[in-house]
């Protein structure tokens, strides 16, 4: 089996609201935006995949993959995994793509990818990831809502330009609920952006003063509260706390992930498969937080097709013992507007998401959605490379590349 075609899109799904992200401070966001791939095999299995896009910054993608992966077998991840880290030596990271090709082998197979990962079907409980600074006040009224609603976990966000006041945050919180439910703060630290507003990168001292606040609050973890290459930080701030240390969404894969084990950096990880390696690098995660007893929870914040992209991921951990992150933020980022082109992700009420059985990665793309909300804007296939080839190389170029190609 080869990889026959290659399509691109560009994906803009407009918000009812404007949505107003922590981790770009400052920053108005009117459309959920993506790029999405969609592969086509010769035995016409199609696999998708999507990554988060500010905007058209990949138009010029399909140009720099097609000779990558036209022809590439999609069984062959580790091979995938190559021509994917070479192309990122040439352009940008690009292991989001590589959920489509696990997408393929499920389908092929009949088999959900976590099926293929050694998972097994079952329930799952969420948590509620919020995404905006909010005033204390209104988020205590939100999270009684969410109560009530069957959420038993919810994460907050802080990013003042004063430590006092992310502090009298988590306090007025934590008072407004009581016990009602389990909290988490993420601190956005690990790749900060100050775009717009500009709040102050976190030292070790600010991290640990913060995580002391967090225990006394019971906050059971404190999300990437320093850059994400502090390794040395990490492991100080992870020993000297008392509250359970997350991070590692965006680190770059296994090769870096790797070095947060060797210092014992975290109790939590969480890498994103679209973000962190792909699907193969985080299940060495998932592997490696079971030699060690570390939990695993993956990072979920992009778009539908990235939350089943991470599901899998969830459940394909049989031993995962911490929920998975559930991204909400109304009236803004709600599930019709945050899964783009497919069917909206719905808990069941209780704090739980069923299970899915459909092959692959479990998602099917809306095609009207896809119409209303899509423009394609790359198209190959190895015929129309082979054109594009000798129309840019020349005949004599080109046929002396196709040889030493087949060659190998």
């Amino acid at each position: 089996m080869k990889i026959r075609s290659i399509e691109l899109y560009h994906v803009s799904v407009p918000l009812k609201k404007t949505f107003w992200p922590s981790w770009i401070p400052g920053y108005p966001q009117t459309h959920n935006q993506f790029t999405l791939i969609k592969l086509t095999t010769d035995e016409g299995i199609e696999g998708y995949s999507a990554g988060t896009a500010m905007g058209r910054e990949r138009e010029g993608l399909g140009d720099l993959l097609a000779p990558y992966l036209i022809g590439a077998d999609p069984t062959d991840i580790e091979a995938v995994q190559g021509l994917l880290k070479q192309a990122g030596f040439l352009g940008w990271r690009n292991f989001w793509i590589e959920p489509a090709f696990w997408d393929i082998i499920g389908k092929r197979d009949n088999k959900p990818v976590y099926q293929l990962l050694g998972g097994r079907s079952r329930s799952i409980p969420v948590y509620l990831s919020t995404g905006e600074m909010r005033s204390p006040e209104l988020r205590v009224d939100q999270l009684l809502a969410a109560v009530e609603k069957g959420y038993k976990t919810a994460k907050l966000r802080v990013k003042n330009h004063e430590l006092k006041d992310d502090i009298r945050m988590i306090e007025t919180i934590r008072k407004g609920i009581g016990d009602k439910l389990e909290l988490g703060v993420d601190a956005n630290q690990g790749w900060l952006v100050t775009i717009v507003d500009k709040p102050p990168a976190w030292d070790l001292n600010r991290a640990k003063e913060f995580a002391a606040a967090c225990r006394a609050n019971d906050i059971k973890w404190l999300e990437e509260p320093l850059d994400y290459h502090d390794y040395d930080g990490y492991a100080e701030l992870k020993k000297a706390s008392d509250v359970c240390i997350a991070g590692a969404e965006l680190n770059a894969g296994w090769d870096e992930i790797k070095i947060m084990f060797e210092k014992d950096c975290l109790d939590i990880y969480q890498p994103d498969a679209t973000f962190a390696g792909g699907i193969a690098q985080v299940k060495q995660v998932i592997d490696k937080c079971r030699e060690t007893g570390a939990l695993f929870s993956p990072h979920t914040w992009t778009n539908g097709i990235g939350f089943y992209i991470n599901w899998n991921m969830a459940l394909a951990d049989s031993d995962n013992r911490f929920p998975l992150e559930y991204p909400y933020e109304e009236p803004s980022w709600v599930p019709e507007i945050r899964e783009g082109v497919i069917d909206p992700i719905l808990t069941d009420g209780r704090g739980n998401l069923k299970p899915f059985d459909k092959p692959g990665l479990g998602f099917e793309i809306d095609r009207k959605k896809l119409r209303k909300y899509g423009k394609r804007f790359f198209k190959m296939s190895k015929a129309g490379l082979a054109v594009k080839v000798i129309r840019e190389k020349g005949l004599k170029e080109s046929l002396d590349l196709m040889k030493r190609k087949q060659s190998e």
